[in-house]
């Protein structure tokens, strides 16, 4: 099955000019599905206008949207199952905030750590997993975009994981901030009973485990919110037993790997094809090297897209208690920067989030082949291409080198590399090879190259016709 951008599911397009990125800007358009009674259970025959996972998928694959794939047709059954259960699904009630009052002192000492059994009327979750390619972004889209009309009731959200723990940590510190807690024990459950009060169904993107501070909360807080009746669906590059490998403390992690498999439908969504790398229409957005050509290339759209409008310079944006200052940005949502401004200051992925809500197209001049030395600032510009992709925000990049040269310090460093087996079916999903990815010295863990090949691999999508219509209709 074709996987198009987030969204979009539109047919591959021929070769595209550059100046189709403009008459993009133009363009609308909408699916019309129609909806068969057959597609529905008995418990949802009253949501009769609305689609289902399986109905749109189904007239995707007809209509010749979506090239069929068995792999990926029994896991949209999985979606089929759940939404049908979310249909009829009536959730334990969300307990008062009075009954989550803060524990003793006593009473936490010789508190039991098992979690509580889960009520006959609790759902289980859905934990899809699989490397970059395999469809992930679709199948939520696809699962979320159809929910049923109950689901707005019952409250629904959809959050990329890294930007859901900001949430998390903001909403735990103004807790004990505002009633003197210090305990987790006492804070978590709070927590968790305020983000059920506001949705019961919650879907996470690109859910990973890197940061000591999230891994001894994630225990407490999934297990609160399943408690409190909220329904999960995952998507991940790992399966749970990989969560967080090697990270400090892991044993104290354990229990949530284990709360996941057990409340959870883990699904491999591995099939062997990447999607991605299937052709599509690329328009020009990811420009190199810095000559003169490509300086005048990107200064003809920066020009035709600001042309209307009135560019302020050094204008600051408030992120976290501190201002960010924006070089160049028009009141239409358009910024321009360079590398070093975004990437050359110790910013971090509250303030990437913060940047692609603010502004729906980003100019990004002056990239680097960057060196063992900047290892932190190529970390900064794959989380700043993540912030971009999830945000569904246009992106112009001026590089001295093609991306996936950006981190190749040292072609001789290849000798002395290991490659592992896993870190090689990465890079032969995404058709890069040893001279390019594997000789690079700047990444040493199966973490960070998974993160530079997604990064490689969601700019070669950002580059697509469909990517930018999407943009555009969103």
């Amino acid at each position: 099955m074709l996987l198009v951008p987030r969204s979009s599911l539109a047919a591959a397009a021929s070769q595209a000019r550059l100046a189709t990125v403009f008459s993009l800007c133009r363009c609308y358009y909408s699916h019309a599905i129609p909806l068969q009674e057959d597609n529905l259970s008995k418990g949802a025959q009253s949501q009769l206008a609305y689609p289902t996972p399986d109905s749109r998928y189904h007239e995707l694959v007809d209509s010749g949207h979506l090239r069929k794939d068995d792999h990926q047709d029994q896991i949209v059954s999985k979606l089929q199952g759940l939404h049908e259960r979310i249909a009829r699904y009536n959730p334990p009630p969300v307990p008062s905030p009075t009954a989550l009052k803060p524990k003793s002192l006593f009473s936490r000492l010789f508190a039991t750590s098992a979690p509580p059994a889960p009520s006959r009327s609790q759902l289980n979750g859905l934990y899809l997993y699989g490397t970059v390619g395999t469809g992930k972004t679709m199948l939520m889209d696809l699962f979320y975009d159809t929910l049923p009309p109950s689901a707005a009731s019952l409250g629904k959200r959809r959050v990329h994981f890294h930007a859901f723990m900001i949430d998390v940590h903001k909403r735990v510190h103004q807790k004990r901030v505002e009633h003197g807690w210090e305990g987790v024990e006492d804070v978590i459950a709070p927590v968790a009973r305020d983000l059920a009060e506001e949705a019961r169904i919650l879907c996470f993107d690109e859910f990973q485990v890197t940061d000591i501070v999230d891994a001894m909360i994630l225990r407490r807080l999934l297990e609160c919110l399943l408690q409190y009746g909220v329904v999960s669906v995952m998507t991940s590059n790992r399966h749970p037993d990989e969560l967080y490998k090697n990270g400090i403390q892991r044993a104290s992690f354990l229990p949530a790997i284990d709360l996941i498999k057990n409340r959870f439908d883990v699904t491999d969504l591995n099939s062997h094809i990447d999607y991605r790398q299937i052709p599509h229409a690329l328009a020009k957005v990811y420009f190199d090297p810095i000559d003169y050509e490509n300086k005048q290339a990107l200064e003809e759209i920066w020009d035709t897209l600001t042309s209307h409008t009135k560019i302020t310079r050094n204008d600051t944006i408030n992120v976290w208690g501190h201002k960010l200052r924006i070089p160049e940005s028009t009141s239409t949502g358009i910024a321009r920067f360079t590398f070093d401004d975004l990437c050359g200051r110790p910013l971090g992925a509250a303030d990437y989030i913060e940047i692609t809500h603010k502004y729906n197209t980003l100019f990004i001049t002056d990239v680097p082949k960057l060196t063992l030395n900047e290892k932190d600032k190529a970390r900064r510009f794959i989380t700043l291409i993540d912030a971009c992709y999830e945000n569904h925000t246009r992106l112009f990049v001026l590089s001295e080198v093609p991306i996936h040269l950006i981190f190749s310090d040292n072609p001789a460093a290849l000798k002395d590399k290991h490659i592992t087996d896993h870190m090689r079916s990465t890079m032969d999903d995404l058709g890069l090879t040893d001279d390019v990815v594997g000789s690079s010295s700047i990444f040493s863990g199966e973490e960070e190259m998974f993160a530079f090949a997604r990064a490689c691999s969601r700019l070669i999508q950002m580059g697509t016709k469909e990517w930018v219509e999407a943009v555009v209709r969103g």
